[in-house]
């Protein structure tokens, strides 16, 4: 299926979605940055158990996750198969990817920074195309991935995420009360 037509669904999808009222989804970002946190906390104190062998931090980890678990259950409500961790895994690389950015800006790399929050852009966005059912893991191109001689498995990159990130973003309004 050609880019376009994938735009063009995907318009048709979200349009579904709203039926005729925009979406108001300020709140639930607002709660996926706070998962994102807390998938941090999860795994700053897991290092720390380790450094310091101290069996607390991994009890304080129990309890992060837990709470982590349930704010989650609240943005993806039905989901099936490897949903529920692609979308805690999307979080947690887009979550990393701008920290690994901001340190690139701070460096004064600004060229690789905005690469990084890019790609952190992209997948937060992929994570909300998932979780809002505007699009399904298998419905990503098979396509994009092909085989060569330099490495096993070769990403062909397209414009899918850069226009998915484009339609998510124009649904997100965190200005809207």
């Amino acid at each position: 299926m050609e880019i376009d037509q994938k735009v063009k669904d995907l318009m048709d999808k979200l349009k579904k979605l709203e039926k005729g009222e925009p979406l108001d989804l300020s709140s639930d970002e607002d709660l996926s940055i706070a998962i994102m946190n807390l998938i941090s906390i999860e795994e700053h104190l897991f290092f720390s158990a380790e450094k310091t062998g101290k069996v607390k931090f991994y009890q304080l980890l129990q309890e992060v996750r837990e709470m982590r678990k349930e704010l989650l259950k609240m943005i993806i409500k039905d989901y099936e198969g490897e949903a529920w961790c692609l979308s805690k895994h999307l979080l947690a690389a887009s979550m990393r990817l701008m920290e690994v950015g901001t340190k690139a800006l701070t460096r004064g790399e600004e060229k690789q920074a905005y690469d990084f929050f890019k790609k952190a852009y992209d997948l937060y966005n992929l994570f909300w195309g998932i979780n809002l059912k505007v699009v399904k893991p298998e419905e990503i191109n098979q396509n994009e991935i092909k085989k060569n001689k330099e490495t096993p498995i070769n990403y062909v990159k397209n414009d899918f995420l850069s226009n998915l990130s484009r339609i998510i973003g124009k649904m997100f309004d965190c200005c809207r009360e």
